[in-house]
């Protein structure tokens, strides 16, 4: 566990999160909005808006590479790290996310 974070529970299961068809949902946890994507069984948190044109990340969708794609010009960030992997050299910024024995957790900082 990393000390610089400070962890905030978002859901006790996946379920409880409203992921549209694209698996993507958008939340607010200590006074931040935060996009959240789901891949194979797993959480992933981002900034909300795309790092080039500011469309909103949770119209994208997560592709089969793991990636979340911008549903304006279709750049691709890396849900791991946030790296722009299309090429266009933006960085997305990333929050960690922990399943617990309790829940869901993201780490802010």
């Amino acid at each position: 566990m990393n000390k610089d974070f400070t962890w905030h529970l978002i859901a006790l299961h996946p379920n409880e999160l409203e992921f549209n068809e694209e698996n993507l949902a958008e939340i607010k946890v200590a006074g931040r909005h935060l996009c959240v994507a789901k891949f194979d069984n797993k959480l992933f948190a981002c900034a909300t808006k795309c790092p080039h044109a500011a469309a909103p990340l949770k119209n994208g969708y997560v592709n089969v590479q793991k990636q979340i794609v911008c549903p304006l010009h279709r750049y691709k960030f890396n849900l791991d790290n946030g790296r722009n992997v299309s090429g266009e050299g933006y960085f997305l910024k990333t929050y960690p996310v922990e399943e617990r024995e309790d829940g869901w957790y993201v780490g802010l900082y």
